[in-house]
């Protein structure tokens, strides 16, 4: 191998331990929403009760079992990184996803932080290119550290020259 050739190594930083509160929240009200309609549906409906009741008790059922088990796994895999040179982040579940921002490409910089973010004390660093790909998303970060991170961010792109292409 060449010397000048670098293998890339995973991100090093993990999210905040409270994202798999925050997801487990997310999987629970994708959960009981359908199963609670349904459940409903089949008390008032009595010719279609058992269509109704089962798909509710195997949504229950599912539901729970995601509930529990992939928040745990996505703490696992996603990881981020900020360098001088770029904004690494690694997501995903079956299929994971590695995601490389070049500091010289980035246009924006935002945090986000929804409903269920705010209860849990979380945000979103949303990092936008030219990519076609969409934005770099780092979730799950505790608000304080998302805060930095973004003002951080914006102080690299600003002394970074940007990309002539």
């Amino acid at each position: 191998m060449g010397e000048g050739i670098r293998r890339l190594r995973p991100p090093k930083n993990t999210l905040d331990e409270r994202a798999i509160g925050w997801w487990r929240a997310q999987w629970l009200l994708l959960t009981v929403i359908p199963v609670a309609v349904l459940a409903v549906l089949g008390a008032l409906i009595a010719p279609a009760r058992l269509w109704l009741l089962v798909p509710a008790v195997v949504l229950a059922v599912l539901g729970t079992a995601c509930t529990a088990l992939i928040p745990t796994w996505w703490f696992r895999v996603h990881r981020w990184e900020v360098t001088d040179e770029a904004v690494y982040v690694r997501t995903g579940f079956f299929w994971q996803e590695w995601r490389i921002a070049p500091m010289s490409r980035i246009q924006t910089v935002d945090t986000v932080r929804g409903p269920l973010e705010q209860l849990f004390k979380l945000s979103t660093v949303i990092v936008t290119t030219a990519s076609s790909k969409g934005a770099v998303r780092i979730e799950g970060l505790d608000h304080e550290l998302a805060a930095e991170l973004a003002e951080q961010l914006t102080r690299i792109t600003q002394a970074t020259p940007g990309d002539a292409t």
